[in-house]
């Protein structure tokens, strides 16, 4: 039946339709636009498969140009104006561009492009801060550290889910060093800004007693440096050898309290040495931004020392040496896990030791080195009479080399094991007194420790009521015994030529390998830059 035009139903049918109509006519260009917005993120968003996949599972929807984004943008903003106060590159998110391009978007297109943008920037920012500027090991081969990336997509699917500003306030590391590197950051700009330390203290050396314009500047630059009170004395007086003596213990020298040459070297380096020094330590920071371990050993290979931590508090210290300077010998960076040591160990010599240094040997006296044993393929052990030294090479030797347990042994009487492919441990050593040096770079590569017993008792004391006696009555058999650790300790051999003390100066160490200088060369590359900020 047909409706008449008088009747309700009628009346009603027609409203309907003129509303489908009306909604038809408002949609039809708003859809244009959505689809011409999605386009423009499918295309913009090809380029970066995690990106790419974010946008995908929301169905190309916005998400920073969104009507109700506001507190994403603006938390984003803001963490990217802080990028300066974290030692990172400014120009790599360029923030100010970021703002022209979301301000001049008037058009579909246009804003699907800048959505784009400004995920790409967030997760450049959010990596960066996180877990570093750069690959370690593209800057430095024997930097083998494993840096903790987190998944890229997880950044973008988090966020969505968080408070945007305690997402990003998450991001950068919660270690008090960070925490104090920061500050200290701060500080060296705010020093540098406004003028330094003074002027250098032109002079080789000074000692005690001494008088002149060398001594007044060297007060000056001690003051200046928080190391001295004020005076106004001329001459090399206690007070002033005391500070020199702080002053060494703070940079790693021989604290005699004369300003002898390396003294003084480090004495008159400027605030901008300082301040890359922090920087790069600030970076390496980033690089480790993990759980360290409840227990954990730290060997800082500029400090030439090894340390046991717990719970961010030292529990033991001990002098050690390190891999020498040569490029071949020089210790790696890493973090494995200590599970076991060895006392009265037998040294297998490394192969690159036993064809460098010792086959060459051989070939000129096959009875040198008698302490050493050669060893074949089954375990045997061979003659130096029956072996014709010259006919083998460093490709084609047969034999291992080994020396028995012993006082002569070259790893001591004790070693301490964190399986690695690096071939590096801590260990005990017959050679005392390089531990008397202020550089102690000595070694193929591995730490040796000036107090190994000491170490081990540290390390045996969470298993033993007895510790020194667990460990002497092993020790004393001669034997060559393997300890488990019950509980695994993390090691982390480390790097830093600044770093903090939770109380007291700012601590300096000398580049002895170059890698912080290399590395504070990729920052700089990469646009991170010195600041002078003036009060």
């Amino acid at each position: 039946m047909l409706l008449s035009p008088t009747r309700p139903g009628f009346l009603r049918f027609m409203a309907g339709v003129f509303a489908l109509f009306v909604s038809l006519s408002l949609t039809a260009p708003a859809q244009a636009e959505m689809t011409a917005f999605k386009q423009a993120v499918a295309s913009s968003a090809a380029r970066d498969q995690h990106i790419a996949a974010f946008y995908q599972a929301r169905d190309y929807k916005p998400f920073w140009t969104a009507a109700n984004a506001n507190s994403k943008r603006r938390a984003l903003i803001e963490a990217l104006r802080e990028a300066p106060e974290h030692g990172l590159p400014a120009a790599r998110y360029d923030v100010d561009g970021l703002l022209a391009q979301l301000e001049a978007a008037k058009t579909p297109k246009a804003r699907g492009v800048v959505e784009v943008e400004m995920s790409r920037v967030f997760l450049q920012f959010a990596r960066d801060i996180q877990t570093g500027v750069l690959v370690p090991g593209r800057v430095d081969n024997d930097i083998k550290r494993e840096v903790p990336y987190r998944d890229r997509l997880s950044y973008l699917v988090n966020f969505a889910k968080s408070n945007p500003r305690s997402f990003f306030r998450a991001l950068p590391p919660k270690s008090n060093e960070y925490a104090r590197l920061v500050k200290e950051k701060a500080k060296l700009e705010s020093l540098l800004g406004s003028g330094g330390w003074g002027a250098v203290v032109p002079s080789k050396s000074l000692k005690p007693a001494e008088t002149g314009a060398a001594v007044v500047a060297l007060r000056n630059r001690l003051i200046a440096m928080g190391f001295l009170r004020r005076t106004t004395t001329q001459t090399f007086d206690a007070n002033i050898q005391k500070a020199v003596q702080q002053f060494q213990l703070a940079h790693g020298l021989e604290p005699d309290g004369v300003a002898g040459a390396s003294t003084m070297e480090e004495i008159n380096k400027g605030v901008d040495d300082r301040l890359r020094s922090v920087l790069v330590a600030m970076e390496r920071e980033r690089w480790m931004n993990m759980p360290r371990g409840k227990r954990h050993i730290l060997v800082n290979l500029t400090d030439f020392t090894a340390k046991v931590m717990d719970n961010d508090t030292l529990t033991f210290e001990t002098r050690s040496v390190v891999g020498a300077t040569a490029s071949d010998r020089r210790s790696p960076e890493f973090s494995d896990v200590m599970e076991f040591m060895v006392i009265n160990p037998t040294w297998n010599v490394p192969r690159s030791i036993a064809v460098k240094e010792y086959l060459p040997m051989f070939q000129r006296n096959p009875n040198a080195a008698g302490h050493l044993r050669l060893v074949d393929s089954r375990g045997r052990t061979v003659s130096r009479s029956a072996v014709n030294f010259g006919a083998y090479t460093a490709r084609n030797f047969p034999f291992n080399i080994k020396q028995p347990p012993g006082q002569r042994n070259a790893l001591g009487l004790v070693k301490f094991m964190f399986p690695n492919k690096y071939n590096i441990y801590l260990h005990d050593t017959p050679a005392k007194n390089l531990f008397a040096r202020e550089v102690r770079a000595y070694s193929h590569g591995c730490i040796r420790l000036q107090q190994p017993f000491e170490f081990a008792y540290t390390l045996l004391a969470k298993q033993t009521n007895d510790p020194e006696g667990f460990f002497r009555s092993k020790l004393n058999t001669g034997v060559e015994t393997v300890v488990p650790l019950d509980e695994p300790v993390p090691v982390h051999l480390i790097y830093r030529t600044a770093f903090t003390k939770a109380k007291g100066h700012m601590q300096y160490r000398r580049d002895v390998y170059g890698r912080d200088a290399r590395i504070w060369n990729a920052l700089s590359d990469a646009g991170v830059a010195l600041r002078a900020v003036r009060g």
